[in-house]
C-alpha cells in the first residue's frame, strides 16, 4: 500500500485566513495518523492576487501555529529576509512546489489531453463571450460556454494557430448522463452531465486554471488523500473526469463543512478578523487557535474539548470528521484561550505579556527598580481573569498611573452617604496604616480589616467597595486585598486618600 500523502495548497494572497488554517491542522493531523507526509505547496498561478513576501510569512505563521511540513519550497534563495532564509528551507523530490514554477509541466499534460481528443482548442474572442454570456442571463438561462469551438475540423484549428489567434484550452466534458464521484465523508454524489460546463484547463496568457494545475500537481506528487472545504464540491466532478481522461487513479477526497458566523453567515474580513495573524497580534495563544480550530468539523467520539497538538496527533482520526456546518464562535474561542492562559506558566505567561504592557510602562516612574518584579505580581493577578493577551495592558493599566480619574460616585456602597463611606475609608486607612511594611501582604490586610469590620457587626461590602474603588478607580477589578499587596503599602494609603479627599 502507497504510503499516505496530503498536501496544503494555499495561495499567496497576504495572510493566512482563520479557514485555511483549519485546512492545514487537518492536513497535518491526518499525514500524522496515517503516518504519512504532509506537503506544502504554493498556488500561485493567480498572479494579480499575489503579495510579495506572503509564502515567507505564510510559513512563519504556520511555523509558529507547530505545523511542520515534509516537503516544499526551498524558498532560500527567493527570501528577502536573511532571517528567514534558513528557517523556510524544505525541498523534496517532487518539486517544484510552486505553481509558477511548473508551466511547461501543465503545458505538456495539456497537450496530452489535445491529442487524445479530452480537450480542445477555444479561439473565441473576449467580446463573443461577453454577448454570449448577455443573451444567456436575458434568456434566464445558466452562463454556460456553448461549445462553439468543440467541433473544429483539424485544418480550422491549424489555420487559427498559424495565424496566432489568442486560445484557451478546454476540458471535453458529457454531453448526457451523470458523473458520479465519491467523498469519504458523504458517500456518492452525482452531477448531471447536461448541467456541466466546458471549463477552461489553460488561459489564454498559458497558465493553467486551478482545477487543471491541481490535478496535475496532486497526481505527479502521489498525492492520497485531499482535505479541502465543501465549497469546492461544485467543481469535484470536473476533477473526477481529468483523472478519467489522463487515466490516473485520483486521491480519496474529503471535503470539510463549512466554517460560518454565529449569524448563519460565511467569515468575512469586513465583519472581524479572518487572519491568523491577527489572532496571534491581538494575544490568541497557537494552543488556543489549534484547539479551536480542530473543533469546527471534527468531534471526537468521547467528547473532549481540549487538547495540546501531541494529543491531537495521537486522537485524530478522518472518520470523525463531520458534514454539518461548523459555527465560529469568538466566545468558544475565547474560554478555550482563557483555559490555556490558565495553566500557563508565569514566567513564561510574563514575557508574552510584555509586548502588551508597553504603554503602561511609560505612564509611571514608581515601579522603574523593580519591574520585572512588580509587571511578574500584576499579571499573576490578571491571569485567572485574562481571555486574551492583549487585554492585560487595559486591565492593568491602573497599577501603573501614577493619579486615577474617577468620579466620587463610584466610591458610594448602594445607600450609604457620602459621610458615611468618608468615615469607613478613614477607618480602613488607620487600619492599614498600622501594618508593618515588612507584613504587607494580602492576608494581614485581609486579616486587619475583616477583623475589624466582624467585631463592629458591619457589612464587608460597606468598607472594601469604597477601599477597592480607590485603589482602582473601575467598577470590576480583582480583589482590594490583591490589589493592595501588588500596589504596596506607600501607593495603597496614598490612593485611600486621595478617595477620602473626593468625598
Amino acid at each position: 500500500m502507497p504510503k499516505a500523502r496530503l498536501r496544503f495548497a494555499p495561495s499567496p494572497t497576504g495572510y493566512l485566513h482563520i479557514g485555511s488554517l483549519r485546512t492545514a491542522l487537518f492536513c497535518y493531523l491526518a499525514a500524522k495518523s496515517l503516518d504519512g507526509e504532509l506537503i506544502l505547496r504554493i498556488e500561485d498561478t493567480d498572479q494579480k492576487r499575489e503579495v510579495e513576501g506572503a509564502v515567507e510569512d505564510l510559513i512563519e505563521i504556520l511555523d509558529w501555529v507547530g505545523i511542520k511540513f515534509n516537503e516544499g519550497p526551498d524558498l532560500k534563495r527567493a527570501a528577502t529576509n536573511g532571517a528567514h532564509a534558513n528557517e523556510i528551507r524544505m525541498g523534496g523530490e517532487y518539486g517544484p512546489y510552486i505553481q509558477s514554477q511548473r508551466i511547461g509541466i501543465y503545458k505538456k499534460y495539456a497537450d496530452e489531453l489535445i491529442k487524445s481528443g479530452k480537450a480542445y482548442y477555444c479561439f473565441c474572442s473576449q467580446e463573443r463571450l461577453q454577448k454570449m454570456r448577455e443573451d444567456q442571463q436575458a434568456k434566464k438561462l445558466p452562463p454556460r460556454y456553448d461549445r462553439c469551438c468543440r467541433e473544429l475540423t483539424k485544418p480550422e484549428i491549424e489555420k487559427k494557430l498559424k495565424n496566432k489567434e489568442e486560445f484557451v484550452i478546454r476540458q471535453k466534458m458529457p454531453l448526457s448522463g451523470e458523473v458520479v464521484v465519491r467523498d469519504e465523508l458523504r458517500g456518492e454524489i452525482k452531477f448531471k452531465a447536461e448541467d456541466m460546463d466546458d471549463h477552461v484547463l489553460i488561459k489564454s496568457n498559458h497558465i493553467p486554471t486551478y482545477h487543471f494545475a491541481l490535478v496535475v500537481d496532486d497526481h505527479l506528487m502521489e498525492i492520497t488523500h485531499v482535505i479541502r472545504g465543501e465549497e469546492w464540491i461544485p467543481s469535484f466532478p470536473k476533477n473526477i473526469l481529468l483523472y478519467k481522461d489522463f487515466g490516473w487513479q485520483p486521491p480519496k477526497f474529503y471535503h470539510m463543512p463549512l466554517t460560518l458566523n454565529k449569524e448563519g453567515g460565511k467569515l468575512s474580513k469586513r465583519q472581524g478578523d479572518v487572519a491568523v495573524e491577527d489572532y496571534k497580534k491581538n494575544g490568541y495563544l497557537r494552543e488556543a487557535l489549534i484547539n479551536f480550530s480542530v473543533l469546527l468539523g471534527w468531534h471526537p467520539k468521547d467528547d473532549q474539548e481540549l487538547f495540546t497538538l501531541k494529543e491531537l496527533e495521537k486522537k485524530f482520526k478522518l472518520d470523525d470528521m463531520g458534514t454539518s456546518p461548523a459555527i465560529f464562535d469568538i466566545e468558544k474561542l475565547d474560554y478555550i484561550n482563557g483555559y490555556y492562559i490558565r495553566q500557563m506558566d508565569l514566567e513564561k505567561l510574563v514575557e508574552l505579556c510584555r509586548p502588551y504592557l508597553k504603554d503602561n510602562l511609560t505612564k509611571t516612574q514608581k515601579h522603574k527598580n523593580t519591574k520585572t518584579h512588580f509587571i511578574k505580581k500584576v499579571v499573576a493577578l490578571e491571569q485567572e481573569r485574562l481571555k486574551k493577551l492583549s487585554e492585560i495592558g487595559e486591565l492593568t493599566e491602573f497599577f501603573f498611573v501614577d493619579k486615577l480619574e474617577y468620579p466620587a460616585e463610584l466610591l458610594i456602597w448602594k445607600k450609604l452617604t457620602s459621610k458615611e463611606v468618608k468615615a469607613n475609608l478613614e477607618k480602613v486607612y488607620e487600619l492599614l496604616n498600622k501594618i508593618p511594611d515588612e507584613n504587607w501582604t494580602n492576608d494581614s490586610i485581609e486579616d486587619a480589616l475583616i477583623t475589624y469590620i466582624k467585631a463592629k457587626e458591619e457589612k464587608v461590602g460597606n468598607y472594601l467597595w469604597p477601599m477597592r474603588a480607590c485603589l482602582t478607580g473601575r467598577q470590576a477589578s480583582p480583589g482590594p486585598f490583591d490589589v493592595a499587596e501588588v500596589l504596596g503599602k506607600k501607593i495603597s494609603l496614598n490612593r485611600i486618600k486621595e478617595g477620602i479627599n473626593k468625598l
